[in-house]
């Protein structure tokens, strides 16, 4: 007993030795940056004199000055780009959770050409997102797009719509994009937890004559819960930092407007650093906070691997 607790001991200080150059790199690359965000978002700092700030405390997240209050936490574009965000992340995250699944359950099957057909899914995942979000945005062009002009055809169309400029459509045509985009990754992990399940509950299930779709959410489901739950985290996390696409697509758009574009513009087109980091600082807390809540809720243990 002693013995393996001595070979346990030697195992965990061996991991940390191999883990501390990473630790310290990330530190370097991430944590500071990260702690200088902070504590700009406590101080009037601005982009034309970086080095000439001071400390003003709160005032950025939230002021009552002669019965008015500021900042961030009242300002309502703030919780307008609040609200964008958690819209965008819940519906683009379920639609392509949904569209995932059913993906890989087609690629899980035997057919000819399923290779080919894996490889050619990958490929919307695979396009850079400045890539995609610009040739999405010719072809959702009001004029020159080949999306209008293919509705049209076909009638459902009676003249172009504007879909990126439009306030009723834009962040329609924004979850689409990042739907077409991102779908492929939930697929590709959805694939693999399908391909490591046992094959005996299947066998049993189809000599006791079970309908298929009782056995996907009374078998498949649950054995692929974990994998799936682990998947929609990173999801999550990716469209609640969004940028890229929707900064392509719908610039300084308030319809569409996330915290990561709000932060953007205060920082960079208005040069208010301290607002913006605080802006920054805000993102991350609800971002953690979100996710943290998500795990809960899922009852996700990450350390035992779901169970």
């Amino acid at each position: 007993m002693a013995q393996a607790s001595s070979l346990t001991r030697a195992r965990r200080r061996s991991a940390w030795l191999f883990l501390t150059p990473m630790l310290v790199i990330l530190a370097a690359v991430a944590g500071w940056p990260l702690l200088r965000t902070f504590i700009f978002g406590f101080t009037d700092a601005n982009l034309s004199d970086l080095g000439n700030y001071g400390f003003i405390g709160f005032e950025n997240f939230y002021a009552v000055y002669d019965g008015e209050t500021f900042g961030l936490l009242a300002d309502p574009e703030w919780w307008q780009a609040v609200w964008n965000t958690i819209y965008f992340t819940v519906i683009s995250v379920s639609l392509e959770t949904v569209l995932g699944i059913i993906v890989a359950l087609v690629l899980n099957q035997e057919f000819k050409g399923r290779g080919l057909v894996r490889a050619a899914v990958l490929i919307p995942w695979a396009i850079p997102t400045i890539v995609s979000a610009k040739m999405w945005n010719w072809m959702l062009h009001d004029q020159f797009g080949i999306i209008n002009d293919l509705l049209m055809s076909l009638g459902l169309l009676a003249s172009p719509i504007a879909w990126t400029a439009n306030p009723d459509t834009a962040m329609v045509a924004v979850i689409m994009v990042d739907v077409w985009k991102t779908t492929p990754f939930m697929a590709l992990l959805t694939l693999a937890a399908l391909q490591m399940l046992p094959s005996d509950c299947y066998e049993a299930a189809r000599v006791d004559g079970i309908h298929p779709v009782r056995v996907f959410f009374k078998v498949t489901l649950p054995l692929i819960k974990p994998a799936l739950m682990v998947a929609v985290i990173f999801r999550a996390l990716d469209a609640l930092r969004v940028f890229d696409v929707i900064y392509v697509l719908t610039p300084n758009n308030p319809n569409t407007m996330t915290m990561s574009v709000y932060a953007r513009q205060l920082l960079v087109d208005f040069q208010e650093v301290g607002y913006g980091s605080a802006a920054s600082t805000l993102l991350f807390l609800v971002i953690a906070f979100s996710i943290m809540a998500y795990m809960m809720i899922g009852r996700v243990r990450l350390d035992e691997g779901g169970h």
